[in-house]
Parts: structure tokens; sequence; C-alpha cells
């Protein structure tokens, strides 16, 4: 299989480079993505759990949307930490802990019996996990130039949908055939058998990793130079970049981006922990079914991650291609709010179309902060912008819920999604675009096509 990623535009014959990025492309995208696969799977598992946990454990629909959430006020926590420390020690000491204390927590999950336990150690699974989003997303900018990223973003982040392909059929396989085996419930498998891979993997990266371009010993020293040559020709062409911490706290730029991205989040949070839950309430009552319902739409998902990838490094258009899936999602959202839920197959496009434009809009969303910051600030604005930016995956489970909880139905929580969605796409018209242009105006004249 080829990945034909756009040329770089350096000296190097193109054919060359092409080559080369091909090759960093088949060492480094498969093992993240297969670890993103993982941290998803351990990460909403949860969200399969709970339909055998919560009559089992007697939890209400409160209780879960709290544990849900909580795991991302861990995150919250410890995510700038933690992608502070990958620039002292490297991408690949970083990644391996991250996904060893992750996978440990997934496992200890199963004994989760009461909601304190339950909290805690969904808490603990956000601050193991804390960092790994944001330091891959650093990581990749060390090893592909600009306009290469998009695609790769893309491709990367569609493990969150593969996630869903793989994990949906799996957690149904795992609670509906092991339940009860050797006096252990189904859900107490689910978190057992699938944190065991993440710690292993983990194990593995730590012998497989490359931390930077210099000490790539699988390319050759040609290659390391062309290489080396492209990324600082990259760096040049993007002009002076903010690379302050303590300026790029102060940045109003950097906070616009949050509260987008924490808009985004509330989607995608809605999407992954409550999406078993509206299937259910679609009318199926299988959890193998429910699985791989979720797995099929999930296909959506990555499908639009991947294509909005290559249309932003095509068009190199990121914030429209940004806009359009936050639209969508939000429509879709508001959608699943209204009286369809008689109808199965509505109900389920409805999903498919809210999960695929929530989940379609974050590669591309990420191209735009990588723009403006560089070095310190860059490593401190993408971990800020997505630990207070997924707050609102904190939000969004435990909003829905109290709701749930209190009336019944999600249908009002969905509506508000919906609405949420909708002005962050506003606000990425209005506000995002406006500086957007100005920093394309200040850019030398082979940089402003990208914008």
């Amino acid at each position: 299989m080829s990945v034909n990623l756009p040329a770089g535009g350096t000296a190097s014959a193109p054919g060359d480079l092409d080559a080369t990025y091909q090759k960093v492309f088949w060492r480094l995208i498969p093992i993240l993505m297969i670890l993103w696969v993982l941290a998803w799977i351990d990460r909403v598992n949860v969200s399969f759990a709970k339909l055998q946990m919560m009559e089992e454990l007697q939890f209400s629909d409160a209780v879960y949307g709290l544990g849900a959430g909580i795991f991302y006020i861990g995150y919250l926590v410890f995510e700038v930490p933690s992608n502070l420390l990958l620039q002292k020690i490297g991408a690949r000491k970083t990644i391996a802990r991250i996904a060893i204390g992750w996978g440990v927590i997934c496992m200890l999950m199963a004994h989760a019996t009461t909601p304190a336990l339950f909290y805690t150690l969904r808490f603990l699974l956000g601050a193991f996990e804390a960092g790994f989003f944001p330091g891959v997303i650093m990581y990749l900018t060390l090893w592909f130039p600009t306009e290469r990223r998009a695609k790769v973003f893309g491709i990367f982040m569609s493990s969150v949908a593969l996630s869903g392909v793989i994990g949906g059929p799996l957690a149904g396989s795992i609670m509906t055939h092991l339940h009860g085996y050797l006096g252990t419930s189904g859900w107490q498998w689910l978190f057992l058998l699938e944190g065991m891979p993440t710690v292993l993997i983990g194990l593995f990266v730590l012998k497989y990793l490359t931390d930077k371009v210099e000490d790539a010993h699988w390319l050759t020293t040609k290659e390391r130079l062309e290489l080396r040559a492209d990324l600082d020709r990259d760096s040049k062409s993007l002009g002076e970049r903010q690379h302050s911490f303590a300026l790029v706290l102060r940045d109003r730029r950097l906070w616009i981006f949050t509260a987008v991205y924490f808009l985004v989040i509330v989607m995608n949070a809605t999407a992954a922990f409550w999406g078993p839950t509206i299937v259910r309430e679609a009318g199926f009552d299988n959890i193998a079914t429910i699985g791989w319902i979720i797995s099929g739409v999930s296909l959506c998902g990555s499908a639009a991650m991947i294509f909005n990838g290559l249309m932003a490094d095509r068009t190199q258009r990121p914030l429209a291609q940004c806009v359009g899936s936050i639209v969508v999602g939000g429509l879709a959202f508001v959608a699943l709010a209204m009286p369809i839920h008689d109808n199965a197959l509505l109900t389920i496009a409805a999903f498919a179309f809210a999960l695929a434009g929530a989940y379609g809009a974050i590669p591309v969303f990420w191209q735009m902060p990588n723009k403006l910051f560089a070095g310190t600030a860059a490593a401190a604005g993408i971990a800020i912008i997505n630990s207070f930016g997924n707050l609102g995956g904190f939000l969004a489970p435990y909003g829905l819920g109290l709701l749930k909880t209190e009336t019944g139905s999600v249908a009002s929580g969905l509506l508000t999604v919906g609405v949420l969605g909708l002005s962050a796409a506003l606000v990425l018209v209005l506000a995002v675009q406006r500086f957007m242009n100005i920093e394309a105006q200040t850019m030398p004249p082979e940089s402003v096509s990208r914008l």
C-alpha cells in the first residue's frame, strides 16, 4: 500500500524525498495508531460495561456520567506536565510510560464495584493517559513538514473511529460469551482483557520508537540529511512563530482555539460515551448487536477523518474542512434530539453523521494551532488546548447522565450538544478565520496559500 504524501519542495529529488517520508510513515504511524486504538478502547469501554454493570452494581446514570467524565479531570491536571516532560526525556520513554500506566489502570477497573472506586480509577486512567495525544501531535511535527501533516494527522486520528470498529464487536463478544465465567461478570472480563495488550505494547515501544531524525538508524545517512533539510526548510517558510511558554499563555489565539476544541470534544465525548445507549434506545437490546452497529457507524467516522485530512492537504484549507465537519455533526445531534427514536434507521443514520462530523473535525483542527506556535510554546500550547478542551469530555457524559436521571431521556442533552457544536463552527468562522488571515499577511508568500 502506498501513502502518497505531498512533496516537500527541497533541492532533493521529489521522488527520493517522497520515498523517505514513506519510510518514516510506515515506521511510526502503524504503532502510534495501534496505541491510539487501544487508548480509546480502554477509555470508552466503560460505555459498553455500563450496559451490565449499572444493573449489577445499582449505579445510576448520574454515577455513570460522573465516572465517565472524571477521566478528563485527570487529563486536565497532568497533561501539560506530561507534554513538557516529553520535551526533556523524549517521546519514546514518555509514550511507553503512558501506555503501560493506562493499561494497568484499565485492568484494575474490573474491581470498580463502588462509586468511590469507580471515580478514583477513572480519574487515574485519565491521569496516566494524559499527554499521549498532544505528545504524539508534537512528535509528528518533528518528522513531517506542514504540507504533509493534515493527511498524517487524519490517518493517525482515524484510530479513534477504528477503535469503535474494533471495540464495539469485541466488547459485545466478551460481555456476551464470558459473562459468569470463573465467577466473573462480562464487564469485568472486558476491562481485564482490553487492558493487557496495552501494557505489552507499551513495553515494546521502549525498543521501537525513535525520538528524533538524527537517531533514525533505520534511515540511511543521505535520507536523514535530506529529511532534516526539508524540515528546516518548512520551519523557515512558516516565518516567525511564538516560542515562549510565558507569552503563549497570554496569547488570545490559544484560548480561542481551546474554546473551540472544548465544544468539539463535547460532541466527540457524547458520541463515544452515549453511543451504545442511543443505539439501545433505538430499539436494539442485544449487546453484541449494539457492538456491531457501533462498529459500522465508526467506519463513517474513520472515513471522515481520513477524507478530511486528504482534502486539507490537497486544498490547504483546514479551516473550511473543520467548519464543515462541525456543522454536519451539530445538525446531526439536533436531529437525534427530535422525535425520531421510534424509527431505528433514522436514529442510526443521524448518529452516524453526528459521529462522523465530530470525529472528522479533529485532525484538521490541529493543523491551525500548529501554524502559529513552535518549540516549547507548541508543546505547552497543544497540551493546554487538549487538556482544557477535554473538559468538554467531562461535561458531556456527566451532564447527559444528570439529565437522563432527572428526565428519563437524553433528548434535551443531545439538543444542547448540537447547539454547542454549531456555536464552535460560528467561532471558527468569525474569530479564527480573522487571525489566521492576519497571520498569513505576515508570513512569507510561499506559506500564505497553506492557511
